[in-house]
């Protein structure tokens, strides 16, 4: 629940892969088309793991230490311009619930917690709420520091800009198809569609502060391998 860092869900490293730009401002289509064709070679020359044993043998990996047996992944933490727009991109777009919100009037801030719950799974209790709801794996806190969303110098670092830093999170669809086209008839932004770059099978969309998220589905990635 720190203010100051933002935690990530899955690694940048992906993006690059998939053929995505990173730089800003936009490249130029020849920029484009000769950084698709790095990507593509890159794929081509990737290296899988053939077993867990390998996995387990890669440089600074170590076996988890059973006192980390009952820790959780939590939560990642995003900063946010304006909750209201926020709010409805994560409810009405991607299907989040939101199961919690923290007010913080002496610091003037809100925290915003979502994830993917049926109704009936939340506590009505606040306190039993909050409890349950920090127990909860993957969810997204959403930081909103009172009066960004008027202020128009207030923007968010996406973390693909320069400097880079941060990448983006993701989600497992049934199908990344029929996923796209609904995010493209509800206007949302694309970074990468499913049939463009090295990478077939996966898309990238921008949320309203210009974060990244990736839409996956698993039988599509087994083809990395």
């Amino acid at each position: 629940m720190h203010r100051t860092v933002a935690r990530p869900v899955v690694l940048a490293a992906l993006s690059c892969r998939a053929g995505i730009a990173h730089t800003h401002p936009s490249p130029s289509p020849a920029q484009s088309r000769v950084r698709l064709g790095l990507a593509a070679a890159r794929a081509r020359n990737l290296k899988t793991m053939a077993s867990k044993a390998e996995l387990e043998a890669v440089p600074g990996v170590s076996k988890p230490d059973p006192a980390t047996q009952d820790y959780i992944f939590q939560q990642t933490m995003y900063r946010i311009k304006d909750p209201k727009r926020s709010l409805d991109f994560y409810t009405r777009i991607i299907g989040f619930r939101l199961i919690e919100k923290l007010d913080f009037p002496d610091s003037k801030f809100s925290l915003y917690f979502l994830g993917y719950h049926d109704a009936s799974e939340i506590p009505e209790d606040r306190k039993e709420r909050v409890n349950w709801m920090f127990q909860q794996p993957a969810t997204l806190e959403l930081t909103h520091n009172w009066g960004t969303e008027s202020d128009p110098d207030s923007k968010m670092h996406n973390g693909n800009d320069k400097p880079q830093g941060y990448g983006h999170i993701g989600f497992h669809v049934p199908d990344v198809n029929k996923a796209c086209e609904r995010f493209e008839k509800l206007g949302v932004e694309f970074v990468k569609k499913p049939d463009a770059g090295s990478m077939k099978g996966l898309a990238f969309i921008k949320d309203p502060d210009g974060y990244w998220i990736e839409i996956l589905n698993g039988q599509n990635s087994q083809k990395l391998v």
